[in-house]
Formats: structure tokens, sequence, C-alpha cells
């Protein structure tokens, strides 16, 4: 993984082989033998554009979940980083802080944390875009796939 500095305007993952050629080869053929069931049906025709359309779906569920497990793992990792980090008062209040706002509040660094959590807490910022637009120390991650 590259240790170039990451900032909110970079920190996403652009993979050439699994976007721009892996789900095009999936998708492109699904769409194109669903609209030929439709235009030339036959049973031969429904199979392969039900396969297609399967497999695509397959595709989508395994990246999904995936970034699900990730999720999961940053939210505990953010959990222990938390209640080492953040003062008494706050930690009660943990809870209501959502997964997508601890996997974003992650690229926080820990001098920032504490007022980003509590930014959160307050409803000042609430998405995960607002949350990471907000961070002016960045702390990257770069192992996320």
């Amino acid at each position: 993984m590259s240790d170039a500095p990451q900032s909110y305007e970079n920190h996403t993952r652009f993979v050439t082989g699994y976007h721009k050629v892996g789900v095009p080869m999936v998708a492109l053929p699904a769409l194109f033998f669903l609209v030929r069931a439709f235009t030339d049906f036959s049973p031969a025709a429904l199979a392969l554009a039900l396969f297609t359309v399967g497999t695509a779906i397959c595709v989508f569920y395994a990246r999904t979940f995936a970034t699900g497990v990730q999720d999961r793992v940053i939210r505990l990792e953010e959990q222990i980083r938390m209640e080492r980090l953040l003062s008494p008062d706050l930690l009660p209040r943990l809870d209501e802080i959502s997964t997508r706002q601890r996997v974003a509040l992650r690229f926080a660094s820990d001098g920032e944390l504490e007022s980003l959590v509590r930014r959160v807490l307050q409803g000042e910022v609430t998405s995960a875009k607002e949350i990471k637009a907000a961070i002016e120390e960045w702390r990257p991650d770069h192992e996320r796939i």
C-alpha cells in the first residue's frame, strides 16, 4: 500500500482491475443478455439473461459483504481507540455514534478525535462525508480495500 499522505480529496481507493475491468465485464453482458431476452425471446436467451444478472448480483453482494465486515472491524478498532482517548464524560454516549460515523472518524488524528466526537454527538456533523470534510489532521488508512 502507498504511504502517500491521505486527505479527504484522495482517500478513496480506485482499483482498476475491479472498477474498470471486472465490473464492466459482468455488468455489460448482463445488460446485453437481458435486452436480448426481451427483444429476441427464447428459453435459452432467458436462461442466459438470468445467469448473467444473477452473476452481477453476486458480484455486487460479494463487495457489499466484504465492506460490511471491514466496517465491523473498524467499528471495533474505533471503540477501543475512543475508550482510550476520550474524556470519561463522552464514554457513556459512544453507543450514539453509528457505524458509518465511526468508519469516518477513523481518519481523525488522536488529537482531534474528541472534538469531532463532540460535534457528532451534538448533531453538528452527522454524515460520513461531513465528518471526513471536518478533519484537519488526517490519519491515513491504507489498508482498507
